[in-house]
């Protein structure tokens, strides 16, 4: 049995690693359906394996990171003949979410994301600090090899490193969410569901693609969905609302028409972080509220039940945890 578990470990983390990997491709397929070129550098908006990544170190252990290395490599071999340069890329690539799990490690940061220092250290450490590691590597690279000439540096480095943060904004929490989901909705609250869903799918696209520039209309939606259904909600409408932006900031339509490849990049970046940083502290806001209000019920609930047995007379009723202790805590031995 021993000689099993001892064989059976190694399989699991190639398993593991393995799926990293696909996962990782695979988001970064779709994230290049939708491409700006900045400088004349091919850029994305938001570049989901970032995300993926950090979520699957977060979950899986840092020990996972062969897995992007490998992912990353795949995507880059799907776009171009792989050069010297390229190792500095994957270097970037897989230092950059390293760099933000070890952060919000040592931040004491929860994947449950049920307190307001959780979305703050995601955004501030996760997304905007650790990010800064890819942005400089990858582009650095580029630049002294050439393919980037060196007055675009710093346009290249700039889409290069909101893209990354807006992946860590829209896929991680998400990703997380998903991983901790013990239980599905009751099913009074579907109906809810199913009309922000609707009012999402309608009220996004108009808005987005209005010549009159209504991107602000999805707020109060954002706003709807964070009260009702918490993270879980306002993550996904982000998400929608970003993804239907990005497709008409690529076409040049709606709220994008007639600007500059650098005044869309700007525009988009600017609307998408805000609408990511809106969901995701307006979320973390309302769940540590909640989770106080509940903890004062129950301190409340308590102190109910001890002046109860006061006014009968009787001994208050002692806490579990020093019941616990006493309970636990050896019989003497020897003689009296």
């Amino acid at each position: 049995m021993v000689g099993f578990e001892e064989l059976r470990r190694p399989g699991v983390r190639v398993v593991q690693l393995l799926a990293v990997a696909a996962c990782y491709y695979a988001a970064a397929r779709l994230g290049l359906l939708c491409r700006l070129t900045v400088e004349g550098a091919v850029v994305t908006p938001i570049w989901p394996p970032t995300g993926v990544a950090l979520a699957a170190l977060l979950i899986l252990g840092l020990g996972c990171w062969p897995g992007i290395t490998l992912g990353a490599f795949f995507a880059v071999l799907s776009l171009t003949t792989p050069e010297p340069d390229v190792l500095g890329i994957l270097f970037g690539n897989t230092a950059a979410p390293l760099c933000a799990a070890l952060l919000l490690r040592r931040a004491g940061f929860r994947t449950d994301l049920s307190r307001l220092r959780d979305g703050l250290a995601l955004v501030f450490l996760g997304a905007l600090g650790a990010m800064l590691v890819s942005a400089s590597v990858g582009v650095g690279v580029l630049a002294l090899t050439g393919s980037v000439p060196r007055h675009s540096f710093w346009p290249v480095w700039l889409a290069w490193w909101v893209g990354d943060a807006m992946g860590v904004l829209l896929v991680t929490p998400l990703l997380l969410l998903l991983h901790g989901a013990r239980r599905p909705l009751p099913l009074r609250r579907w109906k809810e569901a199913t009309a922000l869903a609707v009012v999402a799918c309608a009220l996004v696209p108009l808005a987005v693609h209005s010549s009159l520039s209504l991107l602000f209309l999805v707020y109060p939606l954002i706003i709807w969905a964070a009260l009702r259904f918490r993270l879980i909600g306002s993550v996904l409408c982000a998400l929608l609302t970003s993804v239907v932006a990005t497709v008409a900031a690529t076409d040049g339509v709606g709220a994008f028409a007639g600007l500059s490849r650098t005044e869309v990049m700007v525009k988009l970046q600017a609307f998408n972080g805000a609408m990511a940083l809106t969901a995701l502290l307006l979320s973390a806001v309302i769940i540590e509220q909640r989770n106080t209000r509940s903890s004062v019920e129950k301190a409340c609930q308590e102190l109910v039940e001890v002046l109860e047995h006061l006014t009968a007379g009787e001994a208050p009723p002692r806490p579990p945890s020093e019941a616990d202790d006493i309970d636990d805590r050896p019989w003497p031995t020897g003689t009296p």
